[in-house]
């Protein structure tokens, strides 16, 4: 994919042809000093903004007549980039949620940059290392993803390189967080996507190839229900610290603010700067007695804060002006509306996309000739949760004008939904079965059933074998994990 872009002018016409310049920032974790190196370039270019992307990297927007100046110019940053075509990808992680919204217990911030400093090379496939707990950074947004375990430093891996609507697949181990870097290469070496091999087989030959630690998984992961935290403003942490979230609504960062900014952080020993996907900045670590100072950085440059989450919960394409202008005009009206999208998350879709994280969708309707007016489509998500990877549509071919009240009856619906909705597991825990309850065995990672008077055909096991007389070497059908993995349940509890 070419990464060049137009700039339009207030007619709509394109006047500059502009390259993105992509700069990873891995685990979206970035020093005040190394991101002063990345400004430096910025105004080296001639830039007085800069953009950040939805997996937590930079994007420089470089007219083309500058292009000759990137190699030597780029050549001092000492992150990686990118800016002729899209080869690489960069590690997209959770670390900035953490002291912010509920943290698994073992995932502390120096397993983060431990794991994360493991990669020693640029990816070419999407990675996600993620806290299962927290609804700010997706889960599977990735080819190859990475969700913590309730077991110290182990982790499930999801593989994801199919389209949009399809759930990713659980590997029937869990993996050593020292160990990922090197299991990602090897998948990487693998290709999924050219090998057409099934997720099972991909798996049978990493064993193969490479020695890695593994545990069994003991539960299947919890889906979480989203929590989504507002991510903007100056807020009380643990141990009398602060964080603090920056928002602008058209995704461009102010390259002088942003050097002052870091000069701050430097000043009061702040390490680190964090980049979420929702294309937002957070600094945390702030200390009680230079909160004033920071309040006054922020006055000094005209940064507003607080922003309604009507505001902030958006996922758009960076230098997108119909998408920006959509954005805006739903922003204005919904706002005049006086509702409430608290929890609720949206995207806007207007050309061929990546996988989405967004409760709910706003698709332009994709035609060969460009329909004037456009038409949208309004998707949500299965229990407005984007983890489940399950969208419904709510409304086909509608017009502008008529999404805001769409929207309203989304809003509505979550916000029905909300004391209805109970989890998978608490719907077991509610479960009391009786003594002549039947047992069923369940496979903990594809939650594919083993009922002892069906049998299982495709294995040659006949109807009437009980799950105890099964050889060892049984595996389930569906996913190919071992006999060991099956769990006796209650039929009553898989209601």
């Amino acid at each position: 994919m070419n990464n060049q872009l137009f700039w339009k002018d207030s007619s709509g016409k394109p006047i500059l042809p502009i390259m993105l310049v992509r700069i990873f920032v891995k685990g979206g974790i970035i020093s005040p000093g190394d991101l002063i190196g990345v400004l430096k370039v910025a105004q080296a270019l001639g830039l007085d903004h800069i953009h950040l992307g939805s997996r937590q990297d930079i994007l420089l927007p470089v007219e083309r007549t500058k292009v000759e100046l990137l190699p030597v110019l780029l050549a001092s940053l000492p992150l990686p980039y990118e800016y002729q075509e899209t080869q690489n990808q960069n590690i997209v992680s959770s670390y900035i949620t953490r002291d912010i919204i509920s943290s698994t217990r073992w995932l502390a911030p120096h397993i983060y940059h431990y794991v994360l400093d493991s990669f020693d090379y640029i990816p070419t496939h999407k990675i996600n290392i993620t806290d299962p707990l927290q609804g700010m950074v997706p889960l599977f947004t990735g080819n190859i993803n990475f969700v913590a375990s309730p077991i110290d430093n182990y982790w499930y891996l999801y593989l994801r390189y199919t389209a949009i609507d399809a759930k990713p697949w659980c590997c029937p181990e869990l993996i050593y967080g020292f160990d990922l870097a090197k299991v990602s290469k090897a998948i990487e070496k693998i290709n999924p996507q050219q090998s057409g091999l099934p997720f099972s087989k991909i798996y049978q030959q990493l064993k193969k190839q490479v020695n890695f630690n593994t545990n069994r998984i003991d539960q299947p992961l919890q889906y979480p229900d989203m929590v989504f935290p507002y991510y903007e403003g100056i807020n009380l942490i643990d141990g009398n610290k602060y964080w603090m979230g920056l928002y602008w609504r058209d995704n461009r960062f102010n390259v002088k603010f942003l050097q002052t900014l870091c000069q701050q952080c430097l000043a009061t020993n702040i390490g680190n700067i964090g980049l979420t996907p929702w294309k937002s900045l957070v600094v945390k670590g702030i200390n009680e007695k230079d909160c004033l100072a920071w309040e006054k950085l922020l006055g000094k440059y005209g940064i507003n804060m607080r922003h309604s989450s009507i505001e902030l919960n958006w996922h758009i394409p960076v230098a997108d002006d119909e998408a920006l202008e959509l954005k805006n005009y739903l922003v204005r009206v919904l706002d005049q509306r006086d509702i409430s999208t608290y929890g609720l998350t949206f995207s806007i879709k207007t050309k061929a996309h990546k996988i989405l994280f967004t409760s709910v969708v706003i698709e332009r309707v994709m035609t060969e000739e460009e329909q004037s007016p456009a038409l949208y489509n309004i998707m949500y998500a299965k229990d407005f949760n984007p983890n489940l990877f399950e969208f419904n549509y709510f409304a086909k071919g509608v017009s502008k004008e008529i999404i805001p009240s769409l929207l309203i009856e989304l809003s509505i619906k979550y916000y029905e939904q909300l004391n209805a909705r109970t989890s998978p597991l608490e719907k077991q825990k509610q479960v009391v079965p009786s003594v002549s309850d039947k047992l069923v065995y369940q496979c903990t990672y594809c939650m594919g059933i083993y009922d002892d008077e069906i049998g299982d055909l495709t294995a040659d096991i006949n109807p009437g074998t009980n799950f105890s007389d099964l050889p060892e070497a049984y595996c389930c059908s569906i996913c190919g994990a071992g006999k060991d993995s099956f769990k006796a349940i209650a039929l009553s509890g898989l209601g």
